[in-house]
């Protein structure tokens, strides 16, 4: 499947998820405010960050390696098993882990105990969580867009539906409850879709698999989750900055505006993942990479310009129709951040052929040095004030345009 049609595809997808997303911020606006975008973030980040420990950091290996090995069904098979057997074993002890410590982590993370319910929610369904994760990674790397674009669209679907009944009637707890629980249930949908799919049996992930498959998939699960960490844990600590410093109305503030850049950016992240990966992974040739890249930059970055353009333009209107009025200030930081996010998109083109080359060492120190920055960053220009954070953001990817620069001329590919 070519870019233009997974781009297609990709957009209805992105397209569903954006409208769920405007229900949710409406909902959420309404029933938390400001304060309350601020917690819903560090929960989600929480989650991120479990979600790689319960085995979702070997998935992008699962997508490289499935696409890469297309034609070897036994090698295919090997690293399925490999990848199951890393899924089960680490969300099943990750689960229990989270229930146990429960009440330390609704005071650090919420600020109040009363919320501990909300980890044991999530430890109950996180094997679910973590078997849907790993699915998808499948269907990425079988190029089997349609099918994966309709999981997407089923994900969207019920977190409007579960978030929606449990907000407006438990309200921020309810959130809480949602953002643990509705991927369990997009779990159905998805083995729903993919049940007569020919590889969707028992004895292709239940087996013996070979050692070389587990180092493989070990290489991709120290990428992922170095950063499943470090980049929800920055979040958390520069929120937490943020609050303290500022009140939990800016944080929330801020991750408003982090949300907001994340939602228009899902037609181009969406693409990149569904394509742009297990094409690298397809590539021999240093040259080849190269032409890719170029390929890519071509396209994706007038877009992101025109629809930063757009955006910035529109800004009070957008701001009104996905939050309220209550988060117009953002409209003066608005301008800084879509600066940032272009940067950011050019960094990722660049930095996808780190993970699709399985350059573990350099993503690793990368992905630290810049999580860490970004929070100092945060820190240094905090007399600027919230606008600091997305000045910030601005300053982070410049260097780190530059260093996915000098990183890949070293390794000869561009």
């Amino acid at each position: 499947m070519n870019l233009f049609k997974t781009s297609a595809l990709s957009a209805v997808s992105v397209v569903v998820r954006i409208l769920a997303m405007l229900g949710l911020n409406k909902v959420l606006a309404i029933y938390v405010g400001p304060g309350g975008y601020a917690l819903v973030g560090q929960f989600q980040n929480f989650i991120q960050m479990v979600l790689s420990i319960s085995g979702g950091a070997v998935n992008t290996g699962i997508t490289k390696y499935t696409s890469q090995y297309y034609d070897n069904e036994s090698k295919r098979i090997s690293f399925w098993r490999a990848g199951m057997t890393i899924t089960l074993i680490a969300s099943v002890m990750t689960a229990v882990v989270v229930a146990l410590i429960s009440d330390h982590l609704a005071i650090f993370l919420l600020h109040d105990e009363s919320y501990a319910g909300v980890f044991i929610w999530l430890s109950i369904t996180l094997v679910l969580f973590a078997l849907n994760n790993f699915f998808l990674a499948i269907l990425n790397g079988r190029k089997e867009v349609v099918r994966y674009v309709a999981c997407s669209i089923a994900g969207s679907v019920f977190s409007l539906i579960v978030t929606f009944v449990l907000v407006v009637k438990f309200g921020i707890y309810g959130a809480f409850v949602a953002l643990a629980t509705y991927q369990s249930m997009t779990f159905v949908v998805t083995v729903f879709l993919c049940y007569k799919s020919h590889w969707l049996s028992y004895t292709n992930f239940i087996g013996n698999a070979d050692i070389g498959s587990f180092k493989a998939l070990g290489l991709f699960a120290v990428m992922a989750l170095t950063s499943a960490i470090c980049v929800p844990l920055t979040h958390i600590l520069i929120r937490n900055f943020l609050g303290s410093n500022f009140g939990l109305v800016s944080a929330g503030m801020w991750e408003a505006l982090w949300r907001l850049s994340s939602t228009y950016l899902m037609v181009i992240t969406s693409t990149l993942a569904l394509y742009y990966l297990p094409r690298l992974s397809e590539l021999k040739s240093n040259e080849e990479i190269k032409r890719e890249i170029i390929r890519i930059l071509k396209i994706v970055l007038p877009l992101v310009v025109v629809m930063g353009g757009v955006l910035y333009f529109f800004r009070g209107l957008i701001i009104t129709l996905l939050f309220s009025t209550s988060f117009l200030p953002m409209e003066n930081l608005l301008g800084w951040q879509l600066v940032g996010d272009t940067l950011k998109v050019v960094s990722w083109i660049l930095g996808f052929v780190l993970t699709a080359k399985a350059l573990w060492k350099q993503y690793v120190i990368t992905e630290i040095f810049f999580s860490f920055s970004f929070y100092l960053l945060v820190m240094l220009f905090h007399p600027l004030g919230l606008k600091g954070a997305v000045v910030a953001h601005v300053v982070n990817y410049t260097i780190h345009l530059f260093a996915m620069f000098f990183i890949l001329r070293k390794e000869r590919i561009l």
